[in-house]
């Protein structure tokens, strides 16, 4: 039986995948660009990774396809992609040889105009299907990506590809989506929080697809998009060209002293805290990036901060540096100058200003006359909110903060980290009367809620 390892990285909403081929080789499908988890599981199982597959050229996280092709993968990928690199380049129809099993590729144009969707085959028997972007649990991935006046176009050629290459296959098919674990914003609509599902199941329960015709599914599909980051715009250019290979060694944070660090600001470096939201509020370096470290990192420094800038960061002794480095470079930010060796203690110690916020607990929202601003995304915020709530979305508020500068703001969101990330650059905007909600509307008295 052949095995298909998952590989879900929460932060992205996002999925690639490994297929045992038998032969003690391994083919990975959709790699990020950090390798080591398929080089880890290669090693503890005795593979070699032997193809690296890639359905279109994604707009949310920079390939690990050159990575692995640097250790020696065979790097698979749509002639239509036009890869600056070598790789081996596939058409609808065509099929790749694994040696016992066969990869055969299925033109689904729609989420991008290059998308290829792949069946896995063992003979004429068939044993998988990774659809990529074209069909996710409840959904598919958007299209609206490429240029405004193609998304009407994409989305007639992504019916029609499911129409003509998907439904054709067996109901009880597993389909193996790309796009669609957890928060993705390369969905089109927020689907089922399942990994995976099957042809039938998407034919008959997709709300994107259940008995609509081309022009219904277009419908729905077109009012259902919502914003997303804007490293999307150039992230497509960055994995068609190829991304650098960092190999065995990608940057470490270099230590940096608090002189050094002011000066880096002077010049226009982004200081971006990584600490959590209660360290940033009890003392933070004025006009800093509250930007806590978690999965979802990577998502809000792409949209928030421009990728030309120089990063410095604040740390914890205890945080993941090297999982810093990581979430930096799989969304293309490169120019990682360093950390404030000794964090906020040394800063402190220099003598230099420094800056607090303040926490407001969900009893206290009763109490206080501060205007609450929600910064989730809209869908969040139509779904439940307090009932004076100006809203305005997180990665609108750096061209919008001058609307929200006078008098007493409390920020919120669904836990407290954006609403963090939003008072520090409400803070930056010159406001000098922000606190945050600890919590969000599910722990807010139901009386404050609409």
């Amino acid at each position: 039986m052949t095995e298909i390892i998952t590989f879900p990285d929460e932060g992205l909403g996002n999925s690639s995948y490994g297929v045992d081929l038998g032969d003690r080789r391994l083919l990975v499908l959709d790699p990020v660009r950090d390798p080591s988890v398929y080089l880890r599981v290669a090693q503890q199982q005795g593979f070699e990774i032997s193809f690296s597959v890639e359905t279109h050229l994604h707009a949310d996280f920079v390939s690990g396809s050159r990575e692995l092709a640097a250790r020696g993968a065979t790097v698979v990928a749509s002639r239509a992609s036009g890869l600056g690199f070598p790789h081996r380049s596939l058409v609808d129809g065509d099929e790749l040889d694994l040696g016992g099993l066969t990869l055969k590729a299925l033109g689904t144009p729609g989420h991008t105009p290059e998308h290829l969707s792949y069946l896995l085959l063992d003979g004429q028997r068939e044993l998988a299907l990774f659809s990529g972007g074209a069909l996710l649990p409840g959904s598919v991935a958007r299209t609206d990506l490429i240029a405004p006046e193609r998304t009407e176009e994409l989305a007639r050629q992504l019916f029609r590809s499911l129409a003509s290459k998907v439904w054709s296959l067996p109901d009880d098919l597993i389909v193996y989506p790309t796009h669609g674990t957890g928060v993705t914003f390369c969905a089109a609509v927020d689907g089922a929080s399942r990994t995976t599902t099957t042809v039938g199941e998407e034919k008959t329960t997709n709300p994107l697809l259940k008995d609509a015709d081309e022009d219904e599914f277009v419908k729905r599909l077109l009012t259902g998009y919502g914003s997303y980051p804007n490293y999307f715009l150039y992230l497509r250019e960055v994995n068609r060209e190829g991304p650098h290979v960092y190999g065995e060694r990608p940057p470490a944070l270099e230590p940096l002293s608090a002189d050094r660090v002011r000066g880096l600001m002077r010049r226009g470096a982004e200081v971006v805290d990584v600490r959590s939201i209660a360290d940033f509020a009890e003392c933070h370096i004025p006009g800093s990036l509250s930007n806590e470290l978690r999965p979802v990192f990577a998502t809000w420094l792409g949209w928030l901060v421009e990728r030309d800038r120089e990063l410095i960061f604040v740390l914890n002794d205890d945080q993941d540096r090297a999982e810093l480095v990581r979430q930096c470079l799989k969304v293309g930010y490169e120019k990682i100058v360093g950390e404030l060796e000794g964090g906020m203690a040394a800063w402190a110690a220099a003598g230099l200003p420094m800056s607090r916020t303040g926490l407001v607990t969900p009893g206290q929202l009763s109490d206080t006359n501060a205007r609450i601003l929600d910064v989730r995304q809209e869908s969040e915020f139509v779904s439940k909110h307090v009932k004076t709530a100006r809203h305005v979305e997180l990665g609108s508020l750096p061209l919008r903060a001058s609307e929200f500068l006078n008098g007493g703001s409390v920020v919120m969101c669904g836990h407290g980290e954006r609403a963090m990330t939003g008072a520090s650059l409400l803070e930056r905007a010159g406001s000098d009367d922000v606190s945050v909600l600890v919590g969000g509307p599910e722990d807010v008295p139901v009386g404050l809620l609409t």
